[in-house]
């Protein structure tokens, strides 16, 4: 066993680090494997190695590489926080939180990692214990522009706006090119920029040595405030930028998309599920909402989790890292015995479990992608409610390829990739109309704009629940929102966002192409 990284660097090794710190990962990626060919116990190398696959979304490889190097040096702490960060974003929380405690032990004056702890209490709901660590943290060290921007995303989901817009203006004030925090105040939604606003970000955008990530997120944020103020032709060049600049650093192949539903249609047969019927597990907890992203599901969420026996959680990932457990999925679904249907019902409810803070019988899960697993759904969890939150195709996607997103929806940064996405998920969820007539409940969000009463009166009553008003004054609910829609649920109906491509129409050729007839559904 090696007992700590070695002191000095080879030259290629060196190489290596610079070329990953200048995010050449073409380069930093074949000298890196060259040296652990030589070397395969350098648990500096395997960490470098770790933090390539972490940054092209190979978050289990970065496990298992990171997990090598602890255990060829148990006192490397960097290497103990990286496999903490990776855990976080593979959405497990507690086993991160776990680790964070004795890497803060450690380094108890590394805010980075004291970061990453109130991030991971915050994903599993404990927004005010990881308000009093930022806190601590920024009481302690109020020069850190990152922990100012972290800070300001938890104080925006639990509500306090203000006090969040002045965190990201604090990060602004000692990091003026900190592109996230810019992005962070126009994804509020309700923040205006002004003239000295957009200067500033125009200055930055102009630097010569500006990180890729600052570049993309000031385009996302000034492509907000160029429509804010009418100027589509400003605009879609800052959204087209980058969106651009973003799909270079994606992994996304449409036609794999295509393929998935070709197959979960293949096996979602009437056949198919007559054997099956009474299987799987039978609580009628869950709520799933599920549906395009910015397609409205944060506002059908607000109104459910404003009913008396409805808690509302976010957008959770179990479901779909249950699925990635069955082989050749989807079509090793059918391949589940009844006992291992059940079995992932049940699994699920204890994964979500770890998000819930009320009795309420019944709770939300509005993670969207959720719609391409809306088979394992019906048959792990059939007394389940499913609702499909459905927007105007050009409205929902422009909306998306306006977004940018921390992580995940990679299918968003290009016109033809989200009009296929968009007639990908449609194709399926018609598919399963037809051979589950009545099992989705679909909510159009044009029409619970223009008849909120009855839309959510059916929305109810498809849920299984009784109409209570508190539904209607959604607004006034207090409870924490994670997603873009965050500010906009905490305003009554209205509708700002509706048309809102069409000063861009000239542009969205690519969309309405990918789109095909679903462009008009």
């Amino acid at each position: 066993m090696v007992p700590a990284p070695k002191p000095r660097w080879p030259s290629d090794l060196m190489q290596a680090a610079l070329a990953l710190h200048d995010n050449q990962l073409h380069v930093a990626e074949p000298l890196l494997k060259a040296y652990l060919k030589r070397d395969p116990f350098d648990a500096r190398a395997i960490r470098m190695l770790a933090e390539l696959a972490g940054r092209i979304g190979r978050y289990k490889d970065a496990e298992a590489l990171l997990r090598r190097a602890v255990e060829l040096a148990p006192d490397f702490t960097a290497a103990r926080a990286n496999l903490a960060l990776v855990l976080y974003r593979q959405n497990r929380a507690p086993e991160a939180l776990t680790l964070l405690d004795a890497v803060i032990a450690d380094e108890p004056d590394n805010p980075g990692h004291a970061n990453l702890k109130a991030a991971a209490l915050g994903r599993l709901g404990g927004f005010e214990d990881a308000i009093a660590l930022y806190e601590k943290v920024l009481n302690d060290a109020p020069g850190q522009p990152r922990v100012w921007l972290s800070y300001g995303h938890m104080l925006k989901t639990v509500g306090r706006r203000d006090d969040g817009i002045a965190a990201y203006r604090r990060a602004l004030s000692l990091l003026p090119t900190l592109g996230d925090a810019w992005w962070s105040l126009a994804n509020l939604k309700t923040v205006r920029f002004d003239y000295a606003d957009i200067a500033a970000m125009e200055a930055a955008l102009a630097r010569d040595d500006l990180d890729v990530e600052d570049r993309f997120h000031l385009d996302f944020a000034l492509g907000k405030a160029f429509e804010d103020r009418r100027d589509p032709v400003r605009s879609f060049a800052h959204y087209d930028a980058g969106n651009a600049l973003r799909r270079t650093r994606i992994v996304y192949d449409a036609d794999e998309t295509s393929a998935f539903v070709d197959r979960s249609i293949a096996v979602l047969t009437p056949a198919f599920l007559d054997a099956r019927r009474g299987q799987g597990c039978d609580a009628p907890d869950p709520i799933f909402v599920l549906g395009m992203p910015r397609a409205g599901s944060t506002l059908i969420e607000q109104i459910l989790a404003s009913h008396s026996l409805v808690e509302g959680t976010t957008e959770l990932p179990d479901m779909p890292a249950l699925a990635r457990r069955i082989a050749d999925y989807p079509d090793g679904l059918a391949t589940l015995s009844a006992d291992a249907l059940r079995e992932i019902g049940e699994g699920y409810l204890r994964r979500a479990a770890i998000q819930r803070r009320t009795d309420r019988p019944f709770f939300i899960d509005k993670l969207p992608n959720n719609w391409a697993h809306v088979a394992l759904i019906h048959l792990a969890l059939p007394n389940a409610r499913i609702v499909d939150a459905r927007r105007d195709p050009l409205d929902c996607c422009f909306s998306n390829f306006k977004q940018h997103y921390a992580r995940g929806q990679t299918f968003s940064y290009a016109l033809d990739d989200l009009g296929r996405y968009y007639r990908d998920y449609v194709r399926l969820m018609s598919h399963v109309d037809a051979v589950l007539p009545g099992r989705v409940h679909r909510v159009d969000h044009e029409a619970l704009l223009e008849n909120t009463e009855a839309e959510v009166r059916a929305l109810l009553a498809a849920c299984g629940l009784a109409f209570e008003p508190a539904c209607l004054a959604f607004h006034e609910t207090e409870r924490a929102v994670r997603t873009a829609s965050s500010e906009q649920v905490r305003r009554p109906i209205n509708r700002d966002g509706v048309d809102a491509w069409r000063p861009y129409d000239q542009w969205l050729g690519p969309l309405r192409s990918a789109l095909g007839l679903a462009a008009t559904t």
